[in-house]
């Protein structure tokens, strides 16, 4: 049987660490080259000494030549550096973690970020509804994916069934969510240290800077056919990992809330990723930690006629390299599951 040969660029950071993690367990995936930036000749174990399967490893320079005779390489770099390298990537599938080929509008690109845009690549996110059925549906065979970012998957999948069935106002969405400090990267930052972390907690990209936003509002406008506009707030949370979006839009009138539930409980059914919890159950950021898994809870508040959609998720896991392996699994026609944990780690 041939094993699918799989490099890692930026693997010394979070997510391409995260994603070495996944590469391990996966059955059909041998680990080629790690590479990295300042950490060139470092021991992988030295970086990542949870991984210890790879500690003797040493990264090696992010170069064509490193990355080439791999069946799949993952980037995992900072934004606007994957543009220039997988243009000299030929014959090999390409999944980027970055944010460089998300957008398809090149004017929504300039606006939030500083660099050249590059383009758009298939969209990473299978579960997301488009007017033309589920986003899965255009990842088979693909040779470049983008991967979603971490907000983006939780909001978009909080949402996107309202808008897919004409439920909700485009024009009235307001999104408060925390992610814990490992969604800013593994540099070191004066505000992301403990002392100022724990016991704290702090909102940053106020008033529609986010980066995140319009993939956001890309994803949900692609459910619902119209153009939906996002009030999106993030803070910053005293743990580590994972992400709890609070999402609430405005119902069509007359909707009623047992409609509203099924639509939720129908768009999801068969996904084994996505998961609309029983009533009264609501998500946590521990019950999803180390799985592939998004928790989703919602419910009708009538006196202002709104939805209100809580969904968690791991952002390094569902939120970055889990989505990367589930796209690299339907690229190359594996079953979409394989490799990727159900079951978080608890407490």
């Amino acid at each position: 049987m041939h094993m699918i040969s799989a490099a890692v660029a930026g693997a010394s950071g979070y997510a391409g660490g995260e994603i070495l993690r996944l590469l391990l367990a996966h059955p059909e995936v041998e680990i080629g080259a790690v590479t990295a930036g300042s950490s060139v000749g470092e021991r992988l174990g030295a970086v990542h000494p949870h991984l210890l399967p790879l500690a003797d490893r040493v990264f090696t320079d992010t170069t064509p030549e490193a990355l080439s005779g791999h069946d799949v390489v993952f980037l995992a770099l900072p934004h606007g550096h994957s543009g220039a390298l997988a243009a000299q990537l030929p014959d090999v599938v390409v999944v980027d973690c970055g944010a460089d080929f998300r957008l398809r509008d090149e004017s929504a690109w300039t606006t939030y970020y500083d660099t050249t845009y590059a383009g758009s690549w298939a969209y990473g996110m299978p579960e997301l509804m488009t007017r033309d059925g589920k986003q899965r549906a255009q990842l088979a065979g693909q040779r470049t994916i983008a991967v979603p970012g971490c907000y983006p998957t939780a909001v978009s999948l909080a949402l996107a069934p309202g808008f897919a069935a004409g439920l909700l106002s485009p024009d009235d969405v307001v999104v408060v969510a925390a992610s814990g400090t490992s969604g800013a990267g593994r540099g070191l930052k004066p505000h992301l240290l403990g002392s100022e972390v724990m016991g704290s907690m702090a909102p940053y990209g106020v008033g529609g800077t986010h980066r995140h936003t319009p993939e956001i509002e890309q994803n949900l406008s692609a459910a619902g056919d119209v153009d939906v506009r996002v009030s999106f707030t993030p803070t910053l949370a005293p743990m580590a990992r994972g992400i709890l979006a609070t999402c609430t839009a405005a119902l069509a009138a007359d909707t009623n809330a047992g409609a509203v539930r099924r639509t939720w409980e129908t768009a999801y059914a068969d996904e084994p990723f996505v998961h609309v919890l029983p009533e009264g159950q609501w998500p946590s950021t521990g019950a999803v930690l180390g799985s592939n898994c998004v928790q989703l809870q919602l419910a009708v508040d009538d006196r202002v006629g709104r939805v209100v959609v809580v969904t968690s998720v791991d952002n390094l896991t569902k939120g970055t390299a889990g989505a990367a392996v589930q796209c690299m699994n339907l690229a190359l026609g594996l079953p979409e599951t394989l490799g990727l944990p159900m079951a978080g780690v608890a407490p």
